[in-house]
């Protein structure tokens, strides 16, 4: 027996592949596994709550800057915040540095 995913949408055991697709035959749902996956992925602060694109985040620990002698602040505020994939998951601008990305680990929403 194989190992295919549930359908996302109905639920159904009765999944199968079409090439990169899968397809559920009772509600006509197709996704791949990339899909699946994005859906799946959720991103949280160091407290465990859920972050989205647009929260506001303060940094809960000094973060030196690479390659500048700067240092962000404990307490800094981060606004607008964006979701990417990656080690470091939190795309944003900080006023008096400019562009940065952050790991979720580091801020808390507010």
């Amino acid at each position: 027996m194989s190992n295919l995913p549930n359908c996302p949408k109905c639920n159904s055991e009765y999944t199968y592949e079409d090439g990169v697709l899968f397809i559920c035959p009772e509600c006509g749902h197709e996704w791949t596994t990339e899909q699946e996956n994005e859906e799946q992925t959720v991103i949280k602060d160091s407290n465990g709550n859920v972050l989205q694109d647009g929260d506001t985040v303060t940094v809960i620990k000094d973060l030196k800057v690479k390659g500048s002698s700067t240092v962000i602040k404990q307490g800094t505020k981060v606004k607008n915040i964006r979701l990417i994939d990656g080690d470091h998951d939190i795309d944003c601008k900080i006023d008096g540095f400019g562009a940065m990305q952050l790991k979720s680990e580091f801020v808390k929403k507010i």
